[in-house]
C-alpha cells in the first residue's frame, strides 16, 4: 500500500511483471533476494555490488549451486567486518567501489537514520566525506578475465542508474540482473527510476520479479 501511496504522489514507480517464470529465494529477509534457477550452475559468476555487513545471499548461492562470488564494496566498516568472517575460497572481496569510472569517486557518510554510506548525496547541499577507489565493470571484468556475468546484484545507494548506463552502452553480457532502485532519495526522483527502467527493457531486460515496495527488481536478459 505504501508503494501505490508513493506512486500516486508522484514519488514511487509501480510496474507488473513481464515475465512468469519460476523464482527462488536466496538469503535473509532484510538482504536477500529473487533468482531464476535456470541455468544456475557451479561455473556461474556473480558479482556482487554492495554487501554491508550482510552475505547471506551470496552465501546461500554458493551453497546450493557452488557458484563464484565476486563481492565489491569500499566501505571501511564493510571491510573490517569482512576480516572478521571466515568466508568459503568461492567468494572473493574487492574493497572498491563499482562505478561508471577508474579511479576515485566521493564517498558521502551516512545521514542521521541511516547506516548506509553512499557514492551518491542522499540530501541536497551534502558534502562527501572521503574519496575511494573505483572501477568500472568492463574493467574489473577484464582484470579477472571473465566475458559475462550470470547474475549480478546491486545495491549500490543510488550510484546504480550510472553503472546501469555504463552497463549497456558496454554491451556487457549479463544473464540475471538485481538491482535495488533509490528514488526515494529527495536527491534522485522516480524519473531516474522509470528512465532506466526504459533502457534496460529496450536492451532486452524483462522484470521477472517485484519486492512488496517496488524498490527491488529482478530482471532477465531475453537477448542472451
Amino acid at each position: 500500500m505504501r508503494a501505490i501511496a508513493r506512486w500516486l504522489q508522484g514519488k514511487g514507480v509501480l510496474y507488473t511483471r513481464d515475465l512468469y517464470r519460476p523464482v527462488e529465494w536466496h538469503g535473509s529477509e532484510r538482504c536477500g533476494w529473487a533468482i531464476s534457477p535456470e541455468g544456475v550452475t557451479g561455473d556461474s559468476i556473480v558479482y556482487s555490488l554492495g554487501i554491508g555487513d550482510d552475505v547471506s545471499f551470496d552465501l546461500s548461492l554458493i551453497e546450493r549451486y557452488g557458484v563464484r562470488v565476486y563481492a565489491f564494496d569500499p566501505t571501511p566498516e564493510t571491510a573490517e567486518w569482512i576480516a572478521r568472517q571466515s568466508l568459503p575460497g568461492r567468494f572473493r572481496y574487492q574493497p572498491v567501489a563499482i562505478s561508471d569510472k577508474d579511479g576515485t569517486v566521493d564517498f558521502f557518510a551516512p545521514v542521521p537514520g541511516s547506516k548506509c554510506s553512499t557514492l551518491q548525496a542522499r540530501i541536497p547541499g551534502q558534502t562527501p566525506s572521503h574519496r575511494v577507489a573505483a572501477r568500472r565493470l568492463r574493467s574489473v571484468m577484464r582484470e579477472l578475465g571473465h566475458d559475462r556475468i550470470d547474475i549480478l546484484k546491486m545495491d549500490i545507494e543510488g550510484a546504480e542508474y550510472d553503472v546501469l548506463q555504463d552497463l549497456l552502452e558496454e554491451r556487457i553480457p549479463v544473464r540475471q540482473l538485481l538491482v535495488e532502485f533509490h528514488h526515494r532519495f529527495p536527491t534522485i526522483g522516480a524519473r531516474k527510476t522509470k528512465e532506466a527502467v526504459r533502457l534496460l527493457r529496450a536492451h532486452g531486460f524483462r522484470i521477472s520479479w517485484i519486492s512488496a515496495t517496488c524498490n527491488e527488481y529482478s530482471f532477465w536478459n531475453i537477448s542472451n
